[in-house]
């Protein structure tokens, strides 16, 4: 039973057309597990806040239901404000929460409710699966959260027009690129969490002078990153910065375009340490009204079965299972640029200011 509640404004895949495609992605074993999924009436139910994009989250939601007789409802939010509407909502609600559980395509949220005392200490069994303990990086040291499912902060281009693709932030500067390269609102999302993280890593003064410099270029800035992908594929732009996932569906949606991740060593004079790499992260809302039902959506959330999924959807995430990986080898992230997401979340107040300050209101 799909109960999803939509706050106003438009969808993130509105921009995309997915239409069957996830099911075709999933291969023949996903789509066994689907119709083999005993169907029976629920007795109980769950909360879900949730920033993932409604197409990529409702097969995962209903083979839960299916597999649990939980019925799951799922609260979202717009391509505009991600995760951060959501957010805002939870610490609202404080100590009367309405959520169970949080599940966010980034590690900002996230940090910011452990933050502010309002989630629950956890140990899913799923830790059991990595020898070593859940990988280092993607996990609270309480346990207040975990991370799974990566992306990845990429430079997208068009295959049309762009022969050779920039591979480093300091080359979007360039004249061959003046008014042809766009970003999303750097207020939300991950755009915020990846001007955080140049933040942390190179200096508010490097980043304020690369994103000055990059407004005088003629930077274009859209209300998130499929619009980007969006205005690459139609003209507007040439490259832009955005996520793999965004950039897997415009290529399923038949659009020329592509990516790549970002060189390490930048001989531009700025960049980033590779591709940003970003986690999807879970989480139990401390009081929320279904505690049991919270943890079993939270053990088949960090389940390899939802990393299959994940991985074999239009999102395309790389899987933190190694055994689930080998299955999808084309999705590793080369490059990979890993910053600690405490370091992110405490660059978070300078890069906002620097955003407000260069870009204005957008």
């Amino acid at each position: 039973m799909w109960q999803h509640e939509q706050r106003d404004g438009m969808s993130r895949r509105a921009f995309l057309s997915h239409g069957a495609a996830f099911g075709a992605a999933m291969g023949a074993g996903t789509l066994a597990l689907l119709s083999g999924c005993a169907s029976r009436p629920p007795a109980k139910e769950v909360v879900l806040y949730s920033s993932v994009d409604e197409p990529i989250l409702r097969p995962i939601v209903e083979v839960f239901e299916k597999q649990s007789g939980i019925a799951v409802r799922v609260v979202g939010d717009t391509e505009a404000t991600k995760s951060t509407g959501l957010i805002e909502r939870l610490i609202a609600e404080g100590s009367s929460p309405r959520a169970d559980v949080w599940w966010s395509g980034e590690q900002l949220g996230v940090i910011e409710l452990a933050k502010r005392g309002l989630l629950e200490p956890m140990e899913p069994s799923a830790v059991k699966e990595f020898a070593g303990g859940w990988p280092k990086g993607l996990r609270d040291p309480q346990g207040l959260w975990y991370g799974f499912a990566l992306r990845a902060r990429v430079i997208a281009f068009s295959t049309k027009r762009v022969a050779e693709a920039p591979r480093t932030l300091g080359t979007l500067l360039h004249e061959r690129f003046k008014g042809r390269v766009g970003i999303a609102n750097p207020a939300f999302g991950t755009t915020r969490v990846h001007l955080a993280a140049l933040v942390a890593e190179r200096g508010e003064a490097a980043t304020r002078a690369w994103i000055g410099a990059l407004k005088a270029n003629g930077l274009r800035v859209y209300p998130g990153n499929s619009a980007v992908v969006r205005a690459i594929s139609q003209g507007e732009i040439d490259v832009g910065l955005t996520d793999t996932d965004d950039v897997y569906a415009g290529k399923a949606s038949g659009w020329a375009v592509d990516m790549v991740y970002e060189d390490v060593a930048s001989p531009d004079g700025f960049g980033g340490g590779g591709a940003l790499v970003l986690p999807n992260t879970v989480a139990r809302i401390k009081g929320g009204p279904n505690p049991a039902s919270a943890m079993a959506l939270i053990e088949f959330i960090l389940s390899e079965n939802v990393a299959r999924l994940l991985a074999a959807s239009d999102s395309r995430n790389m899987p933190i299972h190694e055994k689930v990986l080998a299955e999808f080898p084309a999705l590793t992230i080369t490059r990979p640029w890993n910053v600690d997401g405490m370091r992110i979340a405490a660059a978070l107040p300078a890069s906002s200011a620097i955003a407000r300050e260069i870009l204005g209101p957008v």
